[in-house]
């Protein structure tokens, strides 16, 4: 369960570094933070996916998330 957490962490980082990357761009300035956390969050999804990389694959990640948000909620 922890690569779960693993996995949804790095997700969730990586979508909010998207739009900080796009916004620099678009200011015209290097977006230096928004790489950082981007390549953090790649690095955090590869960590997790070579502990266990039978369990998770692409059609399996969206399972994944609701399984983390639904041990948060319980």
């Amino acid at each position: 369960m922890g690569t779960d957490y693993a996995i949804t962490v790095g997700l969730v980082i990586g979508l909010f570094s998207i739009p900080a990357m796009v916004s620099g761009y678009a200011d015209e300035r290097f977006p230096r933070a928004a790489m950082a956390a981007f390549i953090l969050s790649a690095a955090i999804i590869a960590l997790a996916w070579s502990a266990n990389p039978e369990l998770y694959s692409f059609a399996e990640l969206p399972n994944v998330v609701v399984r983390v948000i639904a041990s948060i909620i319980n």
